[in-house]
Order: structure tokens, then sequence, then C-alpha cells
């Protein structure tokens, strides 16, 4: 498989800090971290508790997880939330093999915050959390099914924020398609002209900018 710019920047940054066996323990799991979340989780987790970053000169947990292991800080908090849930929800599923069987971390996070979500909210039934826990837990649903059969249970969107994420993926679109529209040879100009008058009709009407021919 052919390394990505990340994957040889992360690699180099293992071998320079090869004295410091904790800091390349962590850089190496970053690579491997699709297929060993749960390492992964567990030892940010312990970097994160014990605030080792401050010796590797980070100012915060966030800086250095952003900038030495290249790691977004929602992916970072899904990681460590997702272990340290397993860890004191469902420390059984951690014991099992191979490794590699494990539910993926977005499907742990999804269960934790189903069960978060049920602690605060006495009005979602109990069985729709156990079927959740079951379904990801010990049959591996894709965590992609289980949120379209839940969430309009679990976390129900109004339909003014419906509306809103609509308008917000019409005006995304619409406004890349007259970009592209701006500077292509692909089609007629003619008939790109006449497209991106109606984008700039659609946009005008959804609150967004037009932009000129």
């Amino acid at each position: 498989m052919e390394q990505t710019n990340v994957d040889r920047a992360l690699a180099a940054l293992e071998q320079q800090h090869a004295d410091d066996p904790q800091r390349a323990s962590v850089l190496r799991l970053t690579r491997r971290f699709k297929s060993s979340w749960v390492e992964l989780g567990e030892a940010l987790a312990e970097v994160k508790r014990n605030k080792t970053w401050e010796r590797w000169g980070y100012e915060s947990f966030d800086a250095y997880a952003k900038t030495e292991l290249k790691l977004r800080a929602d992916t970072v908090e899904k990681l460590t939330g997702s272990y340290m849930f397993l860890h004191k929800r469902a420390p059984e599923v951690l014991q099992r093999d191979p490794l590699e069987a494990l539910p993926t971390y977005q499907a742990i996070d999804y269960l934790r915050r189903v069960e978060e979500k049920a602690a605060a909210d006495d009005t979602i039934p109990k069985e729709t959390v156990v079927d959740v826990r079951k379904q990801i837990l010990d049959d591996g649903v894709p965590v992609a099914k289980v949120a379209r059969l839940y969430n309009d249970t679990l976390f129900p969107v109004s339909e003014n924020d419906k509306r809103e994420s609509n308008k917000k993926s019409l005006k995304s679109t619409a406004t890349k398609l007259r970009e592209l529209l701006a500077d292509t040879n692909a089609v007629p100009k003619h008939l790109a002209s006449r497209v991106g008058e109606s984008l700039d009709e659609l946009l005008a009407s959804l609150g967004g900018e037009a932009k000129a021919a």
C-alpha cells in the first residue's frame, strides 16, 4: 500500500523519537489506528490522564494530538471516549480475540451517546437501548444501519432543523457547481451560463450569494 504524506511524516517522527518508547509507541499506533483503535484509544487516554504531552513540549493535549499525530480533535475525543466507555461499561468486549473483531470506535461512540441520552431521558424505552447495545457489541451491525433504525427515536430532529440542514447542503452543492461552471470547458458556454443563472436564482432563494457571470 502506498504511504500517504501523513503516514510518512508520522513514520519519520516515530524514528526521530525512538529514544522515547512511549512517544514512539503512540505515533506507531496512530499509523495503525484503523485496525487497532482500542490500543490507540488506551494510549491516548493515558497520555491525556498523565499529561505526558507537557514533557513533550506541548501546551495542551489537543495541540499534541493535532500537531504531532495529525488527528482531529473530534477523532481523538471519540477514540478516548469510546475506549473509556468500553473499559467502564463493557470490559468483557476488550478481552475478545482477535482484537480486529471489535466494533469500530464510531459504533462505540454512538452507543456511548445512546446510553448517555437514555440516562438523562427516561422517555427512551429501555428495550431500545438494549437492542442498540446488542446490535453494536454482539451482532456487529454497521453503525450507519443502527443509526438509520433508531435515530428518529433516540435523536429526533425537528422539522426546522431538517429544513436548515437541507438548505445548508443545497447551498454548498449549488455554490460548488456554480464555481465549476464558471471555470470549465466540459459543457458549452451557453449551457453553463443558463445553468449558472438558475443556480444564482436558487442561491438567492436560499439566502446565499450568487456569483457574477
